[in-house]
């Protein structure tokens, strides 16, 4: 396929970039540390690190990692916490000692935190006191040897930390009991580690990076090896994209998604980090009223999120999208940005969502609109720079302008492979680098790419095709209709029908409602036949909904 995207591309962003003078994911911090000492680099809370303290208490928790625990290159160390001011401390440090970040989700459970830590082989991990019930099951049955443990509050300064902390475990009883008797505070570990020396490790941009596991829905959760190469080409990728718009020491980002997951990693922990800009972390984006009064009382510039995370902001009577006077730009990935979602936002704060597209394995970005207001709403975009991206049949051929096919992709962003899963690896990466995604996906003249679906998602209705992405997106333009999702249901006659599940915004909304809506805008085969209404749909932490937690727990409703 001709790369007719390049052109279009290249009019606000270079369509190449260059890593060269960087060894590591270090050099950009360093770099950062260097430049902007004195700007804040993270805000939790109302407290904030600068560049340079997030430096110096890195250093301090890598010198203890290095000295006292006697870690060495290679080494995994698992991070389990929410959006709080430890968790970037714990990464830089951790990288800063040479090790692997194997970044794990606070709300696993103990099941999910056991394959992960075994999988991985964890030497260590970094856990927030909420969960640490949970490790305590499972810790004899796994690797790891040492166990450092933080409470919310504890980067947050006297006295506020200590009232944070009584106030999570004693008034809203959110740490359950646990004994882990060898554990060590974590600020404990920064107070022995700033009275000791790090020993510089060697730095390659082929060394891994992170461990960064996949969600686990579609099959065993496996853990992508992304490289220090990986991870600083993305970010390169990310700024090329964001000067258009962002200037240096200037921007104050919304990290509303965890910093565990790779969307948040890459642009806040690495991108918005080399602008020098301060990133704002929430550590319960859940709470929608208090993420409201943060946002009110934040002059933010930058917003990421999910679709889903937009859609229940804005349904929230305090919400005020007119107030957000300093926002230039709102990020939606992870998930596909409804049309209905996109619209109403740009009509209430007046400022647009980019919606752009990535996975775990490509580090994550690989199309994304631009941001000087040229953005498809619909799409995902163009190919960020250095990316090449093709459309394949089930025969691997590429497939003509306008026809569907699976997208894939070959890039510095590329993950090294999975973590001791050459099967697997071999299954997703063809020899010449390219990296086949599973989503289908088509291209305009113009270069702008549309997914359409993942392939096991597609619901197959007497032999045609219905992606259920088209499907949410007419129901979501529906005033009734809070959150929809769209599974395809067993019938003996087509093999498949369309089923949508429903959160009412309108209590009086009917299956009949739904249905008719959907005549007048679709075609007949892809009109649901059958609607069930749930108070709410089953989703990941990060907000992304589970087609086949539907799926598998429905039956055909009305």
């Amino acid at each position: 396929m001709e790369k007719i995207w390049l052109k279009r591309y290249s009019e606000s962003v270079p369509p190449e970039i260059d890593i060269s003078r960087y060894t590591s994911i270090l050099d950009v911090f360093d770099e950062s540390a260097r430049r902007f000492p004195d700007r804040k680099a993270f805000t939790n809370m109302g407290k904030s690190l600068t560049y340079r303290e997030l430096d110096e208490k890195s250093t301090a928790f890598a010198a203890f990692l290095q000295n006292e625990l006697k870690l060495k290159k290679g080494d995994r160390i698992a991070i389990q916490m929410p959006n709080v001011l430890q968790f970037p401390i714990a990464m830089f440090g951790a990288l800063k000692a040479g090790l692997v970040c194997v970044n794990t989700n606070p709300l696993y459970t103990d099941r999910e935190m056991k394959h992960q830590f075994l999988d991985a082989g964890a030497k260590a991990v970094v856990i927030v006191a909420n969960f640490a019930a949970n490790l305590e099951k499972i810790l004899k049955d796994t690797r790891i040897e040492h166990v450092i443990v933080t409470e919310l509050g504890d980067q947050l300064g006297l006295p506020k930390s200590l009232v944070v902390n009584a106030v999570v475990k004693h008034v809203k009883k959110m740490v359950p009991r646990y004994s882990l008797p060898r554990a060590i505070p974590f600020n404990a570990a920064l107070a022995k580690g700033a009275r000791m020396t790090l020993a510089p490790q060697p730095r390659s941009i082929g060394d891994v990076a992170f461990l960064q596991y996949t969600g686990g829905t579609t099959g065993v959760s496996k853990g992508a090896m992304l490289t220090h190469g990986n991870c600083v080409a993305n970010m390169e990728q990310i700024v090329l994209w964001m000067r258009t718009l962002l200037k240096e020491g200037e921007e104050i980002a919304i990290a509303a998604l965890p910093m565990y997951h790779i969307f948040c990693l890459t642009v806040h922990g690495l991108a918005i980090c080399k602008f020098g800009g301060e990133n704002v972390l929430i550590t319960n984006p859940r709470d929608i009223p208090a993420f409201i009064k943060t946002l009110k009382t934040t002059p933010f510039t930058v917003l990421t999120g999910v679709n889903t995370l937009f859609n229940a902001l804005m349904n929230h009577p305090e919400f005020d999208g007119k107030g957000f006077k300093k926002l230039k730009i709102s990020v939606a990935g992870g998930m596909a940005l409804q049309k209905a979602v996109a619209e109403r936002w740009m009509k209430l704060t007046e400022t647009p969502i980019a919606e752009g597209y990535g996975l775990t394995e490509t580090s994550p970005v690989v199309c994304v609109n631009p941001i000087d207001g040229r953005d498809k709403v619909g799409t995902i975009g163009l190919p960020v720079p250095s990316t090449d991206v093709k459309l394949v049949d089930e025969s691997e051929n590429e497939v003509p302008l306008g026809q569907s096919g699976e997208l894939c992709v070959k890039g510095p962003q590329v993950m090294k492979g999975y973590w001791q899963r050459p099967d697997e690896t071999a299954a997703m990466m063809t020899k010449d680098g390219w990296l086949k995604t599973g989503d289908i996906a088509v291209v305009d003249e113009e270069g702008y790419f549309r997914i359409v679906d993942r392939k096991k998602d597609m619901i197959l209705v007497s032999g045609f095709n219905v992606y259920p992405n088209e499907v949410e997106d007419v129901m979501a333009a529906h005033p009734g209709v809070l959150e929809v999702a769209a599974i395809g249901a067993p019938d003996e006659k087509s093999g498949e029908v369309v089923k949508i599940v429903v959160v009412k915004k309108d209590p009086g909304v009917t299956a009949e409602d739904l249905i008719g809506f959907a005549r007048e805008r679709m075609t007949n085969y892809k009109v649901p036949r059958f609607v069930e209404f749930r108070s709410e749909l089953p989703k990941t932490n990060v907000g992304k909904i589970l087609r086949r937690a539907l799926r598998e727990g429905s039956g055909t409703g009305r």
